[in-house]
């Protein structure tokens, strides 16, 4: 079935070609497809394009058809294009002509655009919750080592003390900036564009600001043009979040990797959670990185592959667009269960005590002694030059004691105002707003 079909049937090899994998992606868009059509009859109604009795066995029909795609019953019949033409069709088998009405005062642009919407709005809220779970045992780890003292790197050469409890904190904030940028891509997708009908609006007086309000939106996208515009932009600014993540994700991996390497030993995994080798029977891998890695570099590039897919593209709706639900809907799942693994494995690590007793550390040390000398009035250069010559010549003397006190510093981690910086960001969304207005919109 097809809604813009009429006497000419398609070519078998287009028809193929064109709906690629359209349907398959079209189930993560059902129960949204359900929420946009139940807020658009609505509208309707109110404008006098529905009866209240059509609306009624509407409305009705719709619920029900919801509640098969929560039990997981719902199925797009073979030759049905896609979901909203799957959801038109049982409306129509169902309830006879008043099936047809639905489509009243809309395009499956812009149809296509409030499913995308709603569920990228989603999409993000969960995501978000997951960030935050990550994001609370990183900090209470951080709490948990941060007397336990660990080598800081520059070029990857020795540089100066840190601690398991500060470098574990810095991911926890660093997933804090990542969910500022979630909100700027949550706050792009809340905004209705139903009503756009095919990007040049309806000579129907429809109601937007009532769908806006049934839908729980933040706002409108007022212009029709811009809202149909927004199809290609939308995703790459949700796949620049999205990639934001997957970089925390991956430097915090490649950390992993080296520091459980027996050249480091900084930390261990219990056995279940590596793998081995078929010829080396000590080996430990750290397989779960190595893949988080991947993934997170794969979705780094994301950003470049919606962009690469809308670039050239003139103002209107183009068939490419399509293409980006391939992109973005894996991506969720994708990066949501990065998160999972990673929260899996850091809940599992042991980290090595007392390492920088080691001389192999010493010279971590020499800005401590540097700071020493300071203190006792020496200016800054000469006081570096003075332990420097100490080191060329092996005469360098040092304590593995260390008194940093400052904001963000060894013993000064700022894990609370951290919490408290995470607690505003997720704040911020407001999802009860958007959940209230479903639940109403369900009812």
């Amino acid at each position: 079935m097809k809604l813009w079909q009429k006497n000419t049937n398609t070519s078998e090899a287009v028809e193929t070609f064109t709906v690629g994998n359209d349907r398959e992606m079209d189930i993560h868009l059902a129960p949204f497809d359900i929420q946009g059509s139940l807020a658009h009859i609505k509208m309707l109604e109110s404008i006098g394009l529905l009866t209240t009795e059509d609306w009624t066995v509407l409305s009705a029909e719709l619920k029900k058809i919801y509640k098969e795609i929560e039990s997981g019953s719902f199925l797009l019949e073979d030759g049905v294009e896609d979901i909203h033409s799957q959801v038109e069709l049982l409306l129509t088998q169902r309830l006879g002509e008043v099936g047809k009405k639905i489509h009243s005062g809309r395009s499956r642009n812009d149809q296509v655009l409030v499913d995308l919407k709603l569920f990228f709005r989603s999409a993000i809220e969960h995501l978000v919750q997951n960030i935050y779970h990550l994001f609370q045992l990183l900090q209470s780890k951080s709490e948990e080592y941060k007397d336990n003292l660990l080598p800081g790197y520059t070029h990857l050469q020795l540089a100066m003390p840190s601690s398991f409890g500060l470098w574990l904190g810095a991911y926890a904030e660093s997933l804090t900036d990542d969910v500022i940028t979630l909100q700027s891509a949550y706050k792009v997708v809340n905004k209705n564009p139903l009503g756009s009908a095919a990007g040049y609006g309806s000579s129907f007086p429809l109601n937007r600001t009532f769908t806006t309000q049934l839908l729980g939106f933040e706002n409108l996208n007022f212009n029709v043009v811009y809202a149909q515009m927004s199809r290609g932009k939308s995703e790459r600014i949700v796949a620049q979040a999205i990639s934001n993540v997957a970089a925390t994700l991956n430097k915090l991996s490649m950390d992993c990797c080296l520091y459980m390497n027996q050249n480091f030993g900084f930390i261990s995994f219990p056995d279940e959670l590596t793998t081995g080798s078929s010829i080396m029977p000590h080996k430990k891998n750290p397989d779960v990185f190595e893949l988080i890695r991947a993934k997170c570099n794969q979705l780094q590039a994301l950003p470049n592959d919606v962009a690469l897919l809308t670039t050239n593209l003139p103002s209107g709706y183009h068939r490419d667009f399509q293409l980006l639900k391939e992109y973005l809907f894996p991506a969720f799942i994708t990066i949501n269960s990065c998160i999972d693994m990673m929260h899996l494995m850091i809940s599992n690590m042991k980290v090595k005590e007392n390492l920088l007793s080691n001389e192999q550390y010493k010279y971590l040390f020499s800005v401590e002694e540097v700071n020493k000398l300071v203190l006792q009035g020496v200016p800054f250069r000469d006081a570096y030059k003075k332990v420097g010559l100490e080191i060329e010549e092996g005469k360098f003397e040092y304590s593995t004691l260390v008194n940093h006190t400052h904001e963000g510093s060894i013993g000064n981690l700022c894990t609370k105002q951290i919490a408290e910086m995470m607690q505003e960001a997720t704040k911020a969304f407001s999802f009860e707003t958007y959940h209230e207005a479903i639940r109403k919109l369900l009812a």
